[in-house]
């Protein structure tokens, strides 16, 4: 029987990347987008369920997905205050998580952030840290963490002009970005949605980290 393949977040940059490459694919699985609101691409033969947040967890109940894809993530400008961003990069990502563990999945796949760490300073990499800790609680049977660096792909009606200054500046920079600081370097959105396609179904066991150089290697 076909996979049941769960995408939240299909609406953002990365997510909307990779089911784009998903329904070109047209392979033999079944594909699922849950969403805050409508999705107005062509998605083939994708099944769309738009819900409120509050109703994602009964959803995915019953959508009973084997595997799980969050591409969930937001910024402080977007969020507007450090307990909204929290709310999505954090609470909702686990609660995505809790539910697909409950609903059967067994493997989950995530985006977080280069440097994600639960007991760090910065509260950005901090609360990236949680969501990956909540993650790991689940014990899925696999889970995949990408830690992109700097994102870079066109955002459609957001607009960041602290990031759009340092992906205009990131050409020089990632030349001096060398060995281990090379996780710093930026990235497209483009391959990290490619980096997904073949861990979807992966069958070993654990939790896997995946940054910038383990994302170019399997584009």
């Amino acid at each position: 029987m076909a996979d049941k393949i769960l995408i939240v977040g299909a609406t953002g940059l990365i997510g909307g990347l990779l089911t784009r490459k998903l329904v070109e694919q047209g392979r033999d699985r079944q594909l699922h987008l849950l969403l805050r609101r409508p999705y107005r691409e062509d998605v083939g033969k994708a099944k769309i369920h738009v819900q409120l947040q509050e109703n994602w967890p009964a959803t995915i109940a019953r959508i009973q997905p084997d595997i799980a894809i969050s591409c969930l993530g937001s910024t402080m400008k977007k969020a507007g205050s450090k307990a909204e961003f929290a709310a999505v990069d954090r609470d909702l990502v686990g609660a995505v998580a809790s539910a697909a563990k409950a609903a059967g999945a067994r493997q989950f796949i995530a985006i977080s952030s280069t440097m994600a760490d639960s007991s760090a300073s910065s509260f950005y990499l901090k609360t990236k840290g949680e969501a990956e800790d909540l993650l790991r609680a689940q014990h899925f049977d696999r889970l995949d963490i990408i830690r992109p660096g700097l994102l870079r792909g066109e955002r459609i009606n957001d607009n960041r002009l602290g990031e759009s200054l340092a992906i205009a500046a990131s050409p020089l920079m990632d030349l001096l970005l060398h060995g281990r600081f090379r996780r710093f370097r930026s990235i497209l959105a483009s391959d990290v949605a490619a980096a997904i396609l073949p861990l979807i179904g992966k069958k070993d066991h654990g939790t896997f980290i995946h940054e910038n150089d383990a994302v170019w290697e399997m584009v």
